[in-house]
């Protein structure tokens, strides 16, 4: 963690640019990057790119980045929903990390991706992020849509920032749900009790969940969710709060895994957005896994006994 008290100087300048001023080795994207992933803190809070410094200020840095990567392409096995010239679209498995970071340097989805794609990636990402344009959570499988080319790097991203992608997941929770659908609105962030994890809190960023039941068990529920924004474990936070933790999300239901699952039975099943290059409407869907499927399949023949 860096720390840099803000002098009279540069009173007024934006803390983005503030900064990579005073962290050449940042640039002013990463630090971007950072702020949205609340990495950067203003007197111990999040904040945003547009603030402007005032003196005394505290900024606080932590530069989740690993350094010195050499990616590497490897052959990890990854089912390929849709490729063209300009995207690829996969369905990523539960327990594989997107891109590299801190304690993951290979054995990503960008390492299995750059292997599928040899050379033809977008590098708005960065030089660990090529091509990725969203994320899913290490293990949260799904859908996923990568970039060929800056283009459609940038026509996706602004697609997913003025909320015309349409994400639709499915997830099996503790508890029967009784209303049929609903919506969740309450900002998220970073929790004070817990850095690592994200919490309903009072100063947090808007966060918007709409879900409605599939199916109701004896002591669980499937839903579809769809979201709004793309806040940090979103669903899992949100759903938790309530009090419909996901099955077998440690994280944010007291540690209570039921089937023995290892990672939350959260899943990206469906994807809707405009092609970058055609803007042709494009719906595609990634086949739940087979441990969720076999999971599913169990319940359901416990309900016709």
């Amino acid at each position: 963690m860096k720390q840099y008290i803000v002098n009279s100087s540069d009173v007024g300048k934006r803390i983005d640019a503030y900064v990579s001023s005073v962290n050449n080795e940042i640039s002013r994207t990463a630090v971007q990057r950072l702020i949205e992933e609340e990495n950067i803190l203003v007197n111990k809070k999040p904040t945003k790119a547009s603030y402007k410094v005032q003196e005394n200020d505290l900024i606080e840095i932590n530069e989740n980045k690993p350094k010195d990567i050499e990616l590497k392409a490897q052959n990890i096995p990854l089912e390929v929903i849709y490729e063209d010239d300009d995207i690829i679209v996969v369905n990523k498995p539960k327990g594989l990390v997107v891109h590299p970071a801190i304690g993951n340097v290979d054995g990503t989805l960008v390492n299995a991706i750059m292997a599928i794609c040899k050379d033809s990636l977008s590098g708005i990402g960065g030089e660990i992020r090529p091509g990725i344009v969203h994320r899913l959570d290490k293990d949260t499988s799904g859908i996923l849509i990568v970039a060929k080319n800056d283009f459609s790097h940038i026509n996706l991203s602004k697609q997913i920032k003025n909320h015309e992608v349409e994400k639709t997941y499915i997830a099996l929770v503790r508890g029967v749900v009784k209303e049929n659908e609903a919506t969740i609105n309450m900002p998220i962030g970073r929790s004070t009790k817990d850095r690592k994890k994200m919490a309903v809190t009072r100063d947090g960023k808007n966060a918007i969940t709409h879900f409605k039941v599939l199916k109701r068990y004896e002591k669980y529920t499937l839903l579809e969710i769809k979201i709004e924004t793309g806040r940090t474990h979103q669903i899992r936070v949100h759903l938790s709060h309530i009090g419909y933790p996901v099955v077998g999300d440690y994280t944010y239901s007291n540690g209570k895994n039921d089937f023995n699952v290892e990672g939350q039975m959260l899943h990206a099943q469906k994807i809707k957005f405009k092609h970058p290059k055609t803007g042709k409407e494009m719906q595609l869907e990634a086949d739940i896994p087979k441990y969720f499927k076999e999971i599913l399949d169990k319940l359901d023949m416990e309900e016709r006994r």
